[in-house]
């Protein structure tokens, strides 16, 4: 004979239950509120075009697996309640198969598959998507373990004059941007493999050692609004991998065109794209590279 609870007993645990669930809700700060108004994404975003097209990809997604939960969990429900043991000597039917039942619950999930694939597809193709002539280039170097960002000086050509910023082991650097311009991404790594993440623009992308010129993986984002983004390395690339940070400001034209003159003033000016090689598989490398040799060319 199976143990069962009074009824009782029963709805005390249930009240119990939802009462400690919303407890539990009650007591959410004020950033996991906003956040789960974001769906769960970052601070600041979507900050580009194409990030609001992975940020509606995301949450459809929710509402679709939102819904199909919803769905479930109300069916296990109804089952335990409607076919639930009713007194000590019933048994309730025992039913081996069900057809149509199999036949839906194979199908659904493989349509959801199918739709869940299109769109991902679709969105990748338009975040991926790249105009011939951007409006900004930005070289990027990952080394072990911080960054240096080459911003093109005049026409957005790859490999031609540069204003740099160059961060180390002690400074973090700082990408600066201008706001409602496209801008181009292309990643040189002179060491291991990294990976350029900016959540706020909810895209990152590998940095391949040995790729080079127009072979290397670059992307392209559009910024919709100013603001300050965190930037990071999103692949484990060694012993001081967590030091690979970086700051992203998003500025208007007229500042980004000031940020440019002021890092040229400075000295961090070059006739090539500090791109790396053997000087620059290292911090002091690196270091040594843009004190002694200030023309920037590829070692």
């Amino acid at each position: 004979m199976g143990l069962q609870l009074p009824k009782r007993a029963q709805r005390v645990g249930l009240g119990l239950a939802l009462g400690l669930t919303l407890l539990l809700l009650g007591a959410c700060n004020a950033e996991d509120k906003a956040q789960a108004k974001r769906w769960a994404m970052p601070a600041n975003s979507p900050g580009t075009e194409q990030a609001e097209h992975i940020a509606d990809l995301w949450k459809w997604a929710w509402v679709a697996l939102l819904v199909t939960g919803v769905l479930v969990w109300g069916l296990i429900f109804w089952v335990a309640g409607r076919y639930r043991r009713r007194s000590e000597d019933e048994i309730p039917v025992q039913t081996r198969y069900n057809l149509p039942l199999e036949v839906l619950y194979t199908i659904v999930p493989i349509f959801a598959v199918v739709v869940f694939f299109y769109w991902t597809v679709t969105v990748q193709d338009k975040v991926l998507d790249e105009v011939d002539n951007p409006d900004v280039m930005v070289e990027v170097t990952a080394q072990q373990w911080s960054w240096t960002f080459n911003h093109s000086y005049g026409d957005a050509e790859p490999g031609g004059e540069v204003v740099y910023e160059a961060g180390t082991a002690s400074k973090i650097p700082t990408l600066v941007l201008p706001v409602d311009q496209t801008i181009e991404f292309k990643l040189s790594s002179p060491d291991v493999i990294h990976s350029f993440w900016i959540p706020g623009f909810l895209m990152k992308m590998d940095v391949i050692p040995g790729q080079s010129g127009e072979d290397r993986n670059s992307f392209q984002v559009t910024t919709t609004k100013e603001g300050t983004f965190m930037g990071k390395c999103a692949e484990l690339c060694g012993t001081y991998h967590a030091r690979m940070l970086f700051n992203v400001e998003v500025v208007s034209q007229a500042d980004y065109q000031k940020y440019l003159e002021d890092q040229k003033a400075q000295g961090h000016f070059a006739e090539q794209p500090l791109l790396g090689g053997a000087d620059a598989a290292t911090q002091k490398g690196l270091a040594e590279a843009l004190s002694h040799h200030s023309d920037g060319g590829e070692k």
